[in-house]
């Protein structure tokens, strides 16, 4: 009940809450414009990330704040938000944010989670005595904020086509949810729950036409709470076997972001200079619509989820 009771609470929050954000992008020129390299023909209010994170926090709030990882995560969460409002905000001016603030930002962001006991804490080995081997306090800190920050960025650069990075979440938060629930991490379940209620909530203004954007701040800040849940709902301490299963919950952010990344570097350009190369970008080049292109990464998004629930029922067995 508690779970149902808080996926309609930040559902609600969202949803109802992004009108408002709405009129206040439109009056204040908080709006994305087009160019050569953005789909939309038309400016789009670019404050979603405001609804998304505001919705997030009060509900988490309201049913984990006795649990010490929400206060990591809601910390962690505002630097992440807040650098993301500036990016946002040079995008309304037509300007470029320099890439390495936000990389600095996202670094401290993740930083942040392991104080607060979200780290990947050590992994078990079979057959080796003993099994579990304990990463000392540098490592576990080295390998959460790698995982962080990339999630991170994966997740921002998912968020080109209408719909697309809301839908993702929402998949990636269902399969955490029960990667958490059936790893016994209660507080974990709630969060994944609530981020369900969230991206759903604002995906109902944001499949095409978009209405509103979620912008780097609400892509970026999905992308730290999914990584944050699979840190210490799936990854605390996994099995050599088991390290695929959060990377398979989120497949679509992490296999796109890893062909932009090759093709780039192939191409020899900066990784973090946006483009219309993306897999979104190739299949919509092919001919789909952006609907059937949305339609086809969401089945691939279920596709990898349901593997990664497969192999933790096959390893609890």
């Amino acid at each position: 009940m508690r779970y149902l009771l808080a996926v309609v609470l930040s559902f609600a929050l969202v949803y109802l809450s992004v009108p408002y954000v709405q009129r206040l992008a439109l009056k204040t020129g908080f709006v994305d414009m087009p160019n050569q390299r953005k789909i939309h023909k038309s400016p789009i209010p670019l404050l979603g990330g405001l609804a998304i994170y505001g919705g997030f926090v009060i509900t988490a709030a309201i049913f984990t704040h006795r649990a010490q990882e929400f206060w990591g995560i809601a910390i962690g969460g505002l630097l992440i938000f807040l650098i993301g409002i500036v990016d946002d905000f040079f995008k309304t001016r037509k300007q470029d944010f320099p890439a390495w603030p936000k990389f600095l930002i996202q670094i401290v962001a993740a930083c942040i989670l392991p104080i607060f006991n979200v780290s990947i804490q050590g992994i078990n080995i079979p057959f080796v005595d003993p099994s579990f081997v304990s990463f000392p306090l540098w490592l576990r800190v080295v390998t959460t904020v790698i995982w962080v920050v990339g999630i991170t960025n994966m997740m921002n650069f998912l968020d080109g086509v209408d719909g697309l990075a809301a839908g993702i979440a929402a998949i990636s938060a269902t399969t955490l949810f029960f990667i958490a629930l059936l790893k016994g991490h209660p507080a974990m379940a709630m969060f994944a729950i609530i981020l369900i209620g969230v991206a759903l909530g604002f995906l109902r203004h944001n499949f095409h036409p978009a209405r509103i954007f979620m912008g780097d701040a609400g892509a970026t800040f999905l992308g730290y709470v999914l990584a944050a849940i699979a840190v210490d709902g799936a990854f605390k301490s996994a099995t050599l076997v088991s390290v695929v299963i959060p990377v398979l919950a989120l497949g679509v952010p992490i296999m796109d972001a890893f062909y932009v990344i090759i093709r780039r570097f192939r191409e020899n350009r900066p990784i973090y200079v946006a483009d219309k190369g993306h897999t979104f970008h190739r299949l919509m080049s092919s001919g789909l619509s952006q609907k059937q292109t949305v339609t086809f990464l969401y089945l691939l998004g279920i596709c990898f989820s349901l593997v990664s629930i497969v192999i933790l029922l096959v390893q609890k067995q």
